[in-house]
């Protein structure tokens, strides 16, 4: 094979897999294990910035002023921790007045992720952790000293199990898409898969020192620079080699083709060029990619004419299916199990059309309750499970099951609950009125841990806040579709949740002239004072957890009830409901604790005595440092 018809081939990968293989070659740029024009742009961009902010003439500097984050690590690692401690108060202070000021969106002054934020770029945490080593030890520096070494300690365990195992990981990702026509982002993580991750990365740190030892001799380091080259691609198709027989067989592999491979890495200067030309744009988008696909086909075509040399340890270089798609008949004997699902599949009998289909589908919502509609279920539950394994068996992705490192099967539990179900209307209604009342539990109890007394939360006057039980409700119904996809249905729960938020508060702010339920004004990432990025992220989770979990734990234990008893139950608590909601219409939940706010300052030291809220809204302030409680 020429090298041209090595670039041909290495076109047509990209062409294929074009986003996930530039994906690959830019994370390897990030991580700095392929060198481009682009990363080198914008290393000079921040060190101009960094230089000019130094001299005074921008204020680029991580705080303004002198009272700097630097400054707080030099005055720390010194000794001087209590000078440390006064600069990153100060500075706190002064980030958390900035934020308030400029940008209520990045508010710094409540909720633990702006404390978490504040303790990072004011350096307290750095502070306190220095400062607490310093007084048990009794030492003045050993803080110091153990936070210099858990730094050193943390870049050498990323630079060890990420940075040089990437590099097999980007070697297999490419292999795998010159054959078949998937690669999914879960490939990324095949040596968990196959529990060989560590043993890929000592093998890998071998070959580092190896290749850090021979560039001592400059010479001696360019060439064993080419010798060694095949070892990522070798472990990528065996990663149980130990990294001294995946040097051996690299280097008899390349013996006699240094100069070959030499000439393919010059073949690239045009595009280098063209990179620096484009500030790296061009390397980023195609030519990176181009070039690592290159040398992928460089080693199939290498591995082949060692196969057939019969060079000392090819022998294990066995994995088949790398370099060619399993048949038909080999397929079906590994996937005899996924393939007569399908079958199954197709020849089930056709379910009742019209609106019911369409609520059924679409929305995950039952008329009625049939064995059929179960059985229905548990299909779709089987559907979810070997759904992902599909491709594989149809021989458009590689195929775990016939690696000689074949994949651990991992034990879903959540699949016991059956989460892929559907729910009829009166398990909904009982779900919402479960979950407004476990909300309203949660809040009441919150309230009583902090202030120490007992408030009937919301604007209802009963024990249920509906805004968790419709939000419940609404990711059964709306996210139905994606629930097979953890993933997605996780930021559907956070974007679903959010927007119930958001509209909620400023529905009840309008109706009720301008009383607020919650504000969420100071906290890190606020929209308005109404919903922020920590408490959806806490939706999230806990949406999680009840569209996998809770939900089809409690749709089982209401499926046993009777059915009259069930829908004379519903209707109860509905009418009560609809009762409660008509009276607080005119008389809502109101008072201390649910719709006033005290607003204290942001610098609790400062001792500024509270400041109340009326009804309408209005507050006064005290030298301008306030925030919602």
């Amino acid at each position: 094979m020429t090298r041209k018809e090595i670039k041909t081939r290495a076109r047509q990968t990209v062409k294929k897999h074009y986003m996930m293989l530039v994906m690959v070659s830019l994370i390897a740029v990030f991580l700095g294990l392929q060198s481009s024009s682009f990363d080198n742009f914008v290393r000079m961009y921040s060190s101009e910035s960094v230089g000019t902010a130094a001299e005074g003439k921008t204020d680029t500097r991580v705080a303004v002023g002198n009272t700097g984050l630097i400054d707080v690590l030099n005055q720390t690692m010194s000794g001087n921790t209590e000078e440390g401690r006064q600069l990153s108060e100060a500075l706190k202070k002064e980030e958390i007045e900035r934020s308030g000021e400029e940008n209520r969106i990045l508010g710094r002054s409540r909720g633990a992720l702006s404390k978490i934020v504040n303790g990072i770029t004011s350096g307290s945490l750095f502070v306190m952790f220095v400062s607490g080593i310093n007084s048990l030890s009794g030492s003045k520096n050993l803080g110091s000293l153990i936070l210099i070494m858990l730094a050193f300690a943390g870049v050498l365990g990323f630079n060890f199990l990420i940075v040089n195992t990437y590099t097999v990981i980007s070697a297999r990702m490419f292999l795998e898409g010159r054959i078949y026509d998937k690669l999914p982002a879960q490939r990324f993580v095949f040596l968990l898969r196959v529990k060989r991750w560590m043993k890929v990365s000592l093998a890998m740190l071998k070959y580092t020192i190896y290749q850090a030892l021979w560039m001592l001799t400059v010479i001696g380091g360019v060439i064993k620079y080419y010798s060694y080259s095949q070892v990522p691609y070798i472990l990528a198709e065996n990663p149980d080699l130990t990294g001294r027989e995946a040097i051996t067989l690299s280097r008899r592999m390349m013996r006699g083709h240094k100069w070959e491979r030499f000439l393919l890495d010059c073949s690239f200067i045009g595009w280098s060029i063209l990179g620096a030309c484009t500030f790296g744009l061009s390397e980023v988008f195609y030519s990176l990619p181009y070039q690592s696909a290159s040398f992928c086909e460089y080693y199939v075509r290498l591995r082949g004419k060692a196969k057939e040399s019969g060079i000392l340890g090819t022998e294990l270089l066995n994995d088949r299916y790398l370099y060619e798609r399993a048949a038909d008949d080999v397929l079906w004997e590994a996937y005899m199990d996924v393939l007569e699902w399908e079958e199954d599949t197709e020849l089930q009998e056709e379910r009742p059309g019209g609106s019911r289909r369409v609520l059924a589908d679409w929305f995950g919502i039952l008329l009625g309750s049939s064995q059929e509609e179960r059985a229905y279920e548990e299909r779709r539950e089987r559907e979810v499970r070997l759904g992902m394994l599909k491709d594989a068996a149809e021989g458009r992705m590689y195929p775990g099951r016939l690696s000689r490192f074949p994949e651990a099967a991992k034990q879903k539990r959540v699949e016991t609950f059956h989460y892929m179900r559907r729910y009829s209307v009166w398990s909904l209604v009982l779900l919402f009125f479960i979950f407004s009342f476990i909300g309203w539990c949660w809040e009441v109890s919150l309230h009583l841990v902090l202030d120490g007394v007992f408030v009937n939360r919301g604007a209802l006057h009963g024990p249920w806040l509906p805004i968790y039980g419709s939000g419940g409700v609404l990711l059964l119904t709306l996210l139905n579709r994606v629930r097979s996809s953890p993933v997605k249905e996780f930021f559907c729960i956070i974007f679903v949740c959010g927007m119930v938020e958001y509209w909620t508060s400023y529905y009840l702010e309008v109706v009720y002239d301008g009383m607020k339920w919650w504000d969420y004004s100071g906290y890190f990432l606020n929209l308005n004072g109404r919903i922020c990025a920590e408490g959806l992220l806490v939706f999230g989770i806990g949406g999680m957890v009840f569209v996998y979990i809770a939900a089809p734990l409690l749709d089982n234990r209401i499926r046993v009830i009777r059915k009259q008893v069930l829908v004379w139950s519903c209707l109860l608590l509905l009418g009560m409901y609809a009762a409660d909601t008509v009276y607080s219409a005119g008389h809502p939940n109101e008072g201390d604790g649910i719709t006033d706010y005290e607003v204290q300052s942001r610098f609790p030291d400062l001792h500024e005595p509270a400041v109340w809220v009326d009804q309408q809204g209005h507050y006064g302030t005290q030298e301008g440092y306030i925030c919602w409680q």
